[in-house]
């Protein structure tokens, strides 16, 4: 999708950090945007950045937990905009810690949002693409924590699982022209951290502390991506179609070892012929061929 001007995308998660900077890079593209978020003052935040900066956007209170308003939400972006282009499933929480120290409303509230939320989004809004037929794209934002699950327990496994499930999707939709990315940003300065303060009722006690007001203080002067860059990277990786967005390379020589000590994690013993030649649908795809990788991006702004 490298003319994205006149596109129209949807962005859960659209009201702070990573998600309104993917909103404002691609509003600077001339995309119509309309961004979602669970609170007022985010939302109303979002809107006043959007027209300092000389931009707009349209935007809609959503819990992506509740898939039939999500799917009023995509009704109602079609119904103002004529279609849907883009999707991008931000919405997660940063719930982190120990796994045995979650609870299991921590299990719900977590696979609820960063797994399901992600679901309600793809079965809202990918039939309205596919109507169309003219191709879109989703972007499905995980984390490195999904790449190098060192420390944050549930929440690695659960964008882990948005991953595998990008990739999967990737390959059903290529051929009606819609493209697939998995998002998976280091550390950027955002909201995310302070916003397991704001857990819903429902999902009763946590087995984790939130982090400190000195602790959140502390994180806004360290040396993360800003949001604005974060942002520019999604719609870098939109163009290019890429399969994977990774946005720090200060990352890759330990997903590098990951992957290495994956592979030594094989039996060191011939390939059983027979077996290989009846599963090959399930050991390799054209997708991940070596004549269709990219080269690696650089950020052109």
């Amino acid at each position: 999708m490298q003319d994205v001007e006149g596109k129209v995308a949807f962005i859960t998660g659209g009201s702070s950090g990573i998600g309104r900077g993917i909103g404002l890079a691609f509003a600077r593209a001339g995309m119509t945007v309309v961004i979602s978020g669970r609170r007022q003052e985010h939302v109303d935040e979002t809107l006043k950045e959007f027209a300092d900066a000389g931009l707009s956007a349209d935007a809609v209170l959503l819990d992506v937990t509740d898939r039939d308003a999500v799917e009023r939400a995509a009704e109602e972006t079609e119904r103002r905009h004529g279609r849907v282009d883009v999707l991008v499933n931000n919405a997660g929480i940063g719930l982190t810690g120990p796994v045995m120290k979650a609870t299991p409303a921590d299990w719900d509230w977590l696979i609820d949002v960063n797994i399901k939320g992600v679901g309600h989004g793809i079965q809202a809004f990918v039939p309205r693409m596919r109507a169309h037929g003219q191709g879109g794209h989703v972007v499905n934002t995980a984390s490195m924590a999904a790449l190098m699950p060192i420390v944050a327990g549930l929440y690695s496994m659960t964008k882990a699982a948005v991953v595998a499930l990008s990739e999967a999707l990737a390959i059903e939709l290529a051929p009606e022209g819609i493209g697939v990315s998995a998002y998976c940003p280091g550390p950027v300065h955002s909201n995310i951290a302070g916003a397991v303060a704001n857990r819903p009722q429902q999902y009763g006690e946590s087995g984790y502390t939130p982090p400190p007001a000195e602790f959140l203080e502390r994180a806004k002067t360290q040396p993360y991506m800003s949001y604005v860059e974060a942002g520019e990277r999604v719609l870098d990786g939109v163009r290019r179609n890429d399969l994977f967005i990774l946005t720090h390379p200060e990352f890759k020589a330990g997903v590098q070892d990951r992957f290495d000590t994956t592979l030594a994690a094989f039996p060191d013993e011939p390939i059983n012929e027979e077996r290989a030649a009846a599963i090959p649908f399930l050991t390799a795809h054209p997708v991940y061929s070596p004549e269709r990788r990219l080269p690696s991006p650089r950020l052109s702004r």
